[in-house]
């Protein structure tokens, strides 16, 4: 009940007002969005390296309407990965397993690029991102959304691979096609990020009971483990973190054959702990003004981040 009326109040232009214009909103999401530009992307990026983690870098923005946001956005991934080579933070992971890991890449929203109204526009971004991501040496993933846009996502990701097979795919453990979808991407080289999932999807498409969700996430990550990709455990929850060390040790996995993913501000020391103990562990990092739908969407995701929001309120008055 309480995800669905988070989703609800995503889509509500009235709540987002109030929320943009409460005095403390600027504080609630610095913990949640790495600021607004290119500047602050950098310097949060720098700070979590510096700490032993990866990062993904998100540059905010789904409701992409004409060409001319599209190339917008394309053009703000550009910057950013000009400013992480720049500051060599593309640079491969210590270690080196059998694919290669940079210590920050890019993760795209094909909506945000133009996917909406014109697929092929998107798909021209997308490349331009990812050629400029592979001169640098780092690599892009490519996120994915509401269930509708699956396939179309699933396409585009299969022709970039041809010049760019590092290009990463987004599954989501609560879509019911999901097992099938990481059978076929469990392949040699192939980056798969195994999430949850976000959106308000229907019962025909997505199990709706969060026990369900749980058990056809650890269904997807025996078969992500079990194949000769890499996988990319996108989850906080500890039942299926301890599920997936074990796993790796079942399938004889070393460290640098798998992931943690984790956002940005959510069990910020368990990632340290993780980076500690040997895993790869990557933040995915939000920035960008287009803040709102995606902060509504992590709430939904896990509930319990309304008690952040709440001390917040309360330490400020």
């Amino acid at each position: 009940m309480l995800r669905s009326v988070i989703l609800a109040a995503a889509r509500s232009q009235k709540v987002e007002r109030l929320v943009e214009t409460a005095p403390i909103s600027r504080d609630v999401v610095r913990r949640f969005v790495a600021g607004s530009g290119t500047g602050e992307a950098l310097a949060t990026t720098r700070q979590l390296a510096d700490a032993g983690l990866c990062i993904t870098l998100d540059n905010l923005g789904e409701d992409t309407l004409t060409a001319d946001q599209a190339n917008a956005t394309k053009e703000a991934y550009l910057e950013l990965l000009a400013a992480l080579g720049q500051a060599g933070l593309t640079a491969p992971k210590e270690g080196g397993g059998p694919v290669t890991v940079a210590t920050a890449e890019v993760s795209l929203k094909l909506s945000a690029l133009g996917q909406a109204f014109d697929e092929q526009l998107a798909e021209k971004n997308a490349r331009e991102i990812c050629e400029a991501a592979a001169a640098l040496g780092t690599t892009v993933t490519l996120d994915m959304e509401d269930h509708t846009t699956t396939d179309s996502t699933l396409d585009i990701l299969s022709r970039l691979r041809r010049d760019h097979p590092g290009t990463g795919a987004v599954l989501q453990a609560y879509l019911r096609r999901t097992e099938g979808d990481c059978r076929e991407l469990a392949t040699a080289g192939s980056r798969v990020r195994l999430c949850k999932g976000a959106y308000k999807e229907p019962e025909h498409v997505a199990y709706q009971a969060p026990l369900e969700v749980d058990k056809s996430y650890v269904r997807c990550m025996n078969i992500l483990m079990a194949g000769e990709g890499y996988p990319m455990l996108a989850t906080h929850d500890p039942r299926l973190i301890a599920i997936a060390q074990d796993r790796a040790r079942w399938f004889d996995r070393a460290p640098d054959e798998f992931e943690f993913q984790m956002l940005y501000g959510i069990r910020p020391e368990e990632q340290t702990r993780l980076a500690r103990a040997g895993h790869t562990v990557r933040v995915y990092v939000p920035y960008g003004t287009e803040w709102y739908g995606y902060l509504m969407r992590r709430l939904a995701e896990r509930p319990a981040n309304l008690a952040f929001f709440g001390r917040a309120l309360i330490s400020k008055k």
